[in-house]
């Protein structure tokens, strides 16, 4: 009892540190972790059987690939591409909204935000219109698709670990329609709310001038990365690392024809420094699963999930609502990482007390998880960059303009989705 009561005081403490910034996430959980470890909550070898080096492999490998993508210039190419074919101002908006949910499905969000945003502004001023609603619509929708397929979120990755899922399962599991086509269902809602949106601006559209690719290598090998882990859901008895080998010999082969490339001086060569990339949410994600495992061992996820049957009195309607969303209202102010990696067993666990399959649960969580994010403009890591970079511009957001086009689009995407999640999954 002493031990579970330590686990829970530990992860709410570290969780008060993430909510209000007091300090940096990194050493946030690693001092939670360090905790645990010293108070002999858990032990070393149980803190490092709980952190997933699959996990890890799948972020550090895409995180790779995904910064060389964007620098390539492909994402830049496509996006004037688009645009210059749009026939009014509305339509080059949602066009670029639309690419930039497409891109999220294979790149980081926040990533597909950094590498769309500058095409976004110049758009908005060759079609003078404020660039606010536009770059927080690029914003949400980067966040929505994250969701569709393996690679494309940190939540999508613990959702596939912790459901056994490969990239297949994304869009067909167990002989039916995976989390893909839930949330492509919740994206056409949601950008029928866009559409509404960005109906006043009537003007025609600019056509872009044409960007260069400086290489198509980085793309080819986005492309073959998914195409293995595809492949691989078919092999029967696959190691549990399967998928995270990959992204690593993926990454390894882009690092290898990058270093090659700059050493034979090819100037038009997309540049990386590996320092510069996201390295402080590999070691956060250690820290979490230290932390997330204490809550497992010691019988507290249990307990959440024993709590919340009670309240729903076993049925799966109540229980799926108060999964979905409270998932939502969560995350709309916290961060969604350490929240889904706590809540994903517990999904789980409620699933099999209503006797529903664990999909409809866990699917509902991952769903108001990631959407929850883009009802204020510091629930998802990719709004914080958005409202960032208007700010650069000159412009600021508040709450409440930002809220103006999240709360819909995210109310719409989610009921749209949680919709056919239960139609498919009950």
């Amino acid at each position: 009892m002493l031990e579970k009561g330590l686990a829970l005081a530990i992860f709410l403490l570290t969780y008060t540190l993430l909510i209000t910034r007091k300090t940096k996430p990194v050493i946030a959980v690693w001092g939670g972790a360090f905790a645990l470890l010293a108070l002999g909550v858990i032990s070393p070898a149980e803190a490092a059987q709980s952190i997933n080096l699959n996990v890890l492999g799948i972020f550090a490998g895409t995180m790779v690939l995904s910064a060389l993508f964007v620098r390539s210039k492909v994402p830049a190419y496509l996006a004037a591409a688009v645009v210059s074919r749009s026939r009014s101002s509305a339509g080059a908006m949602l066009a670029v909204c639309v690419l930039s949910g497409a891109v999220s499905a294979v790149v980081d969000n926040v990533a597909t935000v950094l590498m769309i945003v500058p095409i976004a502004i110049e758009v908005s001023k060759r079609l003078q219109v404020r660039p606010a609603p536009f770059l927080i619509g690029i914003a949400v929708s980067a966040n929505l698709e994250g969701v569709a397929t393996m690679i494309g979120d940190s939540t999508s990755i613990l959702l596939a670990e912790a459901a056994g899922m490969d990239f297949v399962d994304f869009f067909w599991t167990k002989g039916r329609p995976g989390i893909f086509f839930v949330v492509q269902l919740a994206a056409v809602a949601a950008f029928l709310v866009l559409r509404k949106i960005y109906r006043q601006n009537r003007g025609n559209a600019v056509p872009m001038e044409p960007v260069s690719v400086t290489s198509w290598v980085p793309a080819v090998l986005m492309g073959s990365m998914v195409v293995s882990m595809a492949v691989s859901g078919f092999v029967t008895e696959r190691p549990s690392w399967t998928t995270g080998a990959i992204a690593m010999v993926f990454a390894f082969l882009a690092v290898t024809w990058h270093c090659v490339t700059l050493r034979k001086a090819v100037g038009s060569a997309p540049t990386l420094n590996l320092r510069d990339l996201d390295w402080q949410t590999a070691l956060f994600l250690c820290g979490l699963f230290v932390l997330v495992g204490s809550l497992t061992s010691t019988g507290i996820v249990n307990d959440i999930a024993d709590l919340i049957s009670r309240s729903t009195r076993g049925n799966p309607i109540l229980a799926y609502a108060v999964i979905v969303w409270g998932s939502v209202l969560v995350s709309a102010f916290v961060d969604n990482i350490p929240y889904a990696m706590a809540m994903l067993p517990v999904a789980r666990l409620v699933a099999t007390s209503c006797g529903v399959s664990p999909y409809l649960m866990m699917y509902g969580l991952s769903l108001g998880t990631t959407l929850g994010g883009n009802i204020t403009p510091f629930g998802a890591a990719a709004n914080v960059v958005a409202v960032s970079l208007l700010r650069r511009e000159g412009y600021d957001v508040t709450f409440k303009e930002f809220a103006r086009i999240g709360l819909p689009f995210t109310v719409t995407a989610v009921l749209a989705g949680s919709l056919l999640n239960w139609v498919l999954w009950r």
